[in-house]
């Protein structure tokens, strides 16, 4: 072999070992990056997951369970550390009382669903049921007027904090779905202009917080498009009814909602 090609042999071999190394540095580094992935799943029984049923006896009232997206998502991706806080009944004080002590510098992703119980979304439903449109539709107008003027500044102390704690972490804050296919397969239960108030309710309400979201430099996920066509009244509902045996799991996504609209919902943004 002639010296230039031994050079060129020499040449070739350097390099294509110099660029296994880098390769192979940068394999570690993502690697070590996976490792030290932080999860923090905070907020409201949509993101504890109750209506999917399974429910971990340890979290007692807060009721999650591992069908719930944030549990899903810990699933099939693995991070390090994993602290699921979300609880049942969560409002905004609940939060910042009960559920930001896992968040940390070192946190790279949140997720959070909150607002629905401060805006009054279970008396709200409950009214709905149990009394006349008239005074379904002057509830919901009561709660839109609560989300214009109080929940904004609830909304900012909860987005703080998490900014604060987690300077570094990527906010998913995720919405609401709509609750009724209108003109659909419902015969019976509440009128069409109860359904498209409470409809109208979960858009005015998931706009709020996306307003806050995007102003705190957070991701929104929409659960809209997701749940279309499988709204209470459509052939293939991911959210439960009124369900007076357990009346908790009423209008909460079923494991299907999770696993079918709030998963690839948060994905999408994750």
């Amino acid at each position: 072999m002639s010296k230039r090609l031994l050079r060129f042999a020499a040449l070739t071999s350097s390099l294509l070992l110099a660029a296994g190394a880098a390769l192979f540095g940068a394999g570690q580094a993502a690697a070590s990056a996976r490792a030290d992935f932080g999860y923090v799943a905070l907020g409201d029984s949509y993101s504890s997951g109750v209506g999917a049923g399974n429910y971990d006896g340890s979290s007692g009232n807060c009721k999650r369970t591992n069908r719930a997206y944030p549990a899903l998502w810990a699933a099939a991706h693995s991070p390090q550390t994993f602290s699921f806080v979300a609880c049942s009944g969560a409002r905004t004080g609940d939060v910042l009382a009960n559920q930001l002590a896992p968040l940390n510098s070192g946190t790279d992703l949140v997720s959070i669903t909150i607002g629905g119980n401060d805006a009054g979304f279970s008396d709200v439903m409950t009214t709905c049921v149990l009394q006349s449109e008239s005074t379904c539709v002057s509830r919901v107008n009561q709660a839109k007027a609560y989300v214009d003027s109080t929940l904004p500044g609830k909304l900012d102390q909860v987005y703080d904090a998490v900014s604060g704690r987690s300077p570094g972490a990527r906010v998913v804050v995720l919405g609401y779905p709509r609750f009724y296919k209108l003109n659909g397969s419902c015969v019976t239960g509440l009128t069409e202009g109860e359904r498209s108030a409470i409809n109208g309710a979960a858009d005015y309400l998931n706009a709020a917080v996306a307003k806050r979201a995007a102003d705190h430099g957070f991701a929104f996920a929409s659960v809209a498009g997701a749940f279309t066509g499988h709204e209470i009244c459509s052939g293939s509902p991911w959210l439960h009814s009124v369900n007076w045996t357990n009346i908790g799991e009423s209008y909460h996504p079923t494991a299907s909602g999770q696993s079918g609209g709030y998963l690839p919902s948060f994905a999408s943004q994750a």
